[in-house]
């Protein structure tokens, strides 16, 4: 499989992008296309940026501590939680670890999905090499169990967006299990989609994140809104329906 090549603009985190920030976390709206943590692409990485923002900010001149939570993939786009102190770190890892972090995606594909909602459980192997997962319908030595829950939302000019809440996270695993109901996800010609987006991004957006503050024990419940690129916009009053 040929190598995707991703065009990352250069920007700086402001405010905009800033969904959710106090002493201990910070929340970004993630732009398809930005790498979560530097890789060998040599591409300056969310978590940098994020750092850059942080210390001019709070004019920190020999930088800030960040701490990578949880990652999304290059091409999708959605909130995305870092920790401000190794105390938050800890203690997020913790949450997510114990699968006490509710997250919910919103994705739009090209097929109508049979049944409109259900449950999801498949047996992932992720090949590091070629970066794809694949799903088996029973477990196989390797293999990490993957479960999701999904619902259909509606339809839109023959697309239709789907609510998808992961009990588990494992690498690639929304985009392959949708694609196990023949509903791949627009924009993802690595797990079936017909052609890749000019834009090397997917229709596939984290939504939504709530969980418990691990420092103030208050409920934290965090939108992210849909990309501006004209085709999720479209989708903003199915969105809202999701939402409510």
């Amino acid at each position: 499989m040929a190598r995707v090549e991703f065009h990352n603009p250069q920007y700086d985190v402001t405010d905009n992008d800033v969904l959710y920030e106090d002493n201990h976390l910070i929340a970004i709206n993630k732009r398809a296309g930005d790498i979560v943590q530097v890789d060998d692409t040599g591409d300056e990485s969310l978590d940098e940026k994020v750092k850059k923002y942080i210390a001019k900010k709070y004019n920190k001149p020999n930088g800030a501590f960040l701490g990578v939570v949880h990652r999304l993939d290059r091409p999708v786009s959605g909130v995305i939680m870092f920790a401000k102190t190794s105390k938050a770190l800890e203690r997020m890892n913790a949450l997510f670890k114990g699968r006490e972090v509710h997250k919910t995606y919103l994705a739009v594909v090209r097929n109508r999905p049979v049944p409109e909602s259900g449950n999801l459980v498949h047996w992932l192997i992720k090949n590091p090499q070629k970066n794809v997962t694949k799903a088996h319908d029973h477990e196989v030595t390797g293999s990490m169990r993957s479960e999701l829950n999904y619902k259909l939302i509606g339809e839109l000019n023959g697309y239709y967006l789907i609510e998808v809440d992961p009990i588990t996270g494992r690498p690639h695993q929304i985009r392959v299990q949708l694609s196990t109901l023949n509903c791949p996800i627009v924009g993802d010609n690595k797990y079936g989609y017909p052609r890749g987006s000019l834009k090397k991004s997917i229709c596939l957006h984290a939504r939504r994140i709530q969980f418990i503050h691990p420092i103030k024990k208050e409920p934290v419940d965090i939108y992210a809104k849909l990309p501006q690129d004209g085709f999720w916009d479209k989708f903003e009053s199915l969105a809202h329906i999701a939402k409510t």
